[in-house]
């Protein structure tokens, strides 16, 4: 009998282990199509510690959304308590940050962002814009040229190497720049 119930309560986890995966499938899914009610519905459903990153990250997107900030930084900061590797979370809780004009937070995580994957050139484009909030214009230049380095074809990304080239005095390299974001949209 021991025996029995000893594979039962097996069973049972390793089954409720992929109904959650399941249900995490879905809620992505349904995330995608932009159904956030739903993709919430599903979400909830998921024991608290049980859940994943992505989980995490997911409901922090809805409530930012809704305009929930401080419940979205929750849950950003659940999604790095459950994985300190994952870096959308880091850079998610920097885009709050910095829309609310929490500058050095923003940078701070942007940096965490970037040390767990330096190929996201919106990273460091949004990296840069911090630092020019912040007045770090030589800052801002080198994010944002890492930016253009990794995605070449974002007029946004060389319009704000133009003007932080244009802010430390280097008309030539601004106007290259500037150049390429008029190319980039014209065509």
């Amino acid at each position: 009998m021991k025996r029995f119930a000893l594979l039962l309560v097996l069973f049972l986890g390793v089954n409720c282990c992929f109904a959650n995966e399941e249900l995490s499938k879905q809620a992505t899914a349904f995330y995608s199509d932009n159904n956030h009610h739903k993709t919430m519905d599903l979400l909830l459903q998921i024991n608290e510690n049980e859940r994943t990153a992505q989980d995490w990250l997911l409901l922090g997107n809805l409530l930012d959304e809704k305009g929930e900030k401080d419940n979205a930084i929750f849950m950003y900061q659940k999604a790095i308590n459950t994985d300190k590797k994952y870096y959308k979370a880091y850079y998610n809780l920097a885009n709050l940050y910095l829309a609310d004009e929490r500058y050095n937070m923003a940078v701070e995580n942007y940096k965490k962002a970037i040390s767990l994957n330096k190929e996201n050139s919106y990273v460091f484009y949004n990296l840069g814009c911090a630092y020019l909030k912040l007045g770090e214009v030589k800052k801002a230049r080198s994010a944002f040229q890492q930016a253009v380095t990794l995605k070449n074809d974002v007029a946004e990304f060389h319009y704000n190497l133009a003007y932080a080239y244009k802010s430390l005095g280097k008309t030539k390299m601004a106007q290259i720049y500037l150049d390429n974001y008029n190319k980039l949209n014209q065509g």
